[in-house]
């Protein structure tokens, strides 16, 4: 899943996928603002048919944050 993560990310934001780890912080190393996080939440809810409540993704700032969150849910990653 972190694969599909980084290429969701990098066509969303334009960064190089290789440069994407569960660690990676989407504002501080990503830069990524508020409308790209919600266009990658809708990209997740789409890829795994999920919904992701708003109240839920207020404590995500990572890419292993999102990764822990979807296997916590059952998803397969």
């Amino acid at each position: 899943m972190l694969e599909k993560m980084k290429e969701m990310l990098a066509e969303i934001l334009g960064v190089n996928p290789d440069s994407i780890r569960e660690d990676t912080s989407f504002k501080d190393d990503l830069g990524a603002n508020s409308l790209d996080l919600y266009e990658f939440v809708l990209a997740l809810e789409d890829e795994y048919n999920i919904e992701l409540p708003q109240e839920e993704l207020s404590d995500m700032y990572t890419v292993g944050d999102f990764l822990d969150y979807l296997r916590d849910k059952g998803i397969e990653v």
